[in-house]
């Protein structure tokens, strides 16, 4: 804010009244540090495989869980019935260490073999980006950010605007990998980067 002086005394007044209007219940003022708080509490660390059991004895239609990082997690995801799994780490909010989306993709995959459906959730900015997750074995990707970007521009075109950004780098990108379908693609066309000994990346 100190940087941004001029933005700082226009906002001066609405500061205030900054708040989450999603957690904001209806006619409720509530300033933005208690809704802090109530969100804080919305985590229950006691959240086990057993709340899993527990949701499946009571929704028989499709259960997908999400926050899947590792391949042991996946796996037990398979074996206790969930109908499939989205790789997150639900924006690095959490754990700021956490390994990012795409990196715990391929080994999620593996894991689960075939079995269910896994999607990609975060970081996924441009057409390319779906594409090397579809190539990885991701069989979607969610979208959150860009579209949210587009809706605050242009509201329902923005958001029109930005899925079609979306389609057309996807076609270009595969055009220019030489895959006429999504079935074309796989981790054979894609070359990880790695730091070489003078500090270069590979290509």
């Amino acid at each position: 804010m100190a940087t941004k002086l001029p933005w700082l005394l226009r906002m001066r007044r609405e500061l205030p009244r900054i708040t989450f209007g999603n957690y904001a219940r209806p006619g409720e003022t509530a300033r933005i540090e208690e809704l802090a708080g109530r969100m804080a509490r919305l985590l229950d660390p006691a959240m086990s495989w057993a709340d899993v059991d527990a949701l499946r004895t009571v929704w028989k239609g499709p259960l997908v869980l999400k926050g899947i990082l590792h391949p042991l997690e996946a796996a037990e995801a398979v074996a206790r019935g969930v109908d499939g799994v989205v790789v997150s780490n639900h924006g690095g909010r959490q754990l700021d260490g956490a390994a990012a989306s795409i990196d715990a993709l391929p080994a999620v995959v593996a894991a689960v073999d075939g079995r269910i459906p896994v999607l990609l959730d975060g970081g996924i900015r441009r057409g390319v980006d779906v594409v090397k997750a579809l190539s990885l074995g991701a069989a979607a990707c969610l979208i959150g950010r860009p579209q949210l970007w587009g809706l605050a521009v242009a509201g329902e075109a923005g958001v029109a605007h930005v899925l079609a950004l979306l389609r057309q780098e996807i076609d270009l990108t595969m055009g220019l990998m030489g895959a006429s379908r999504l079935g074309d693609l796989g981790q054979h066309l894609l070359s990880r980067q790695s730091a070489s000994s003078n500090g270069a990346a590979d290509r």
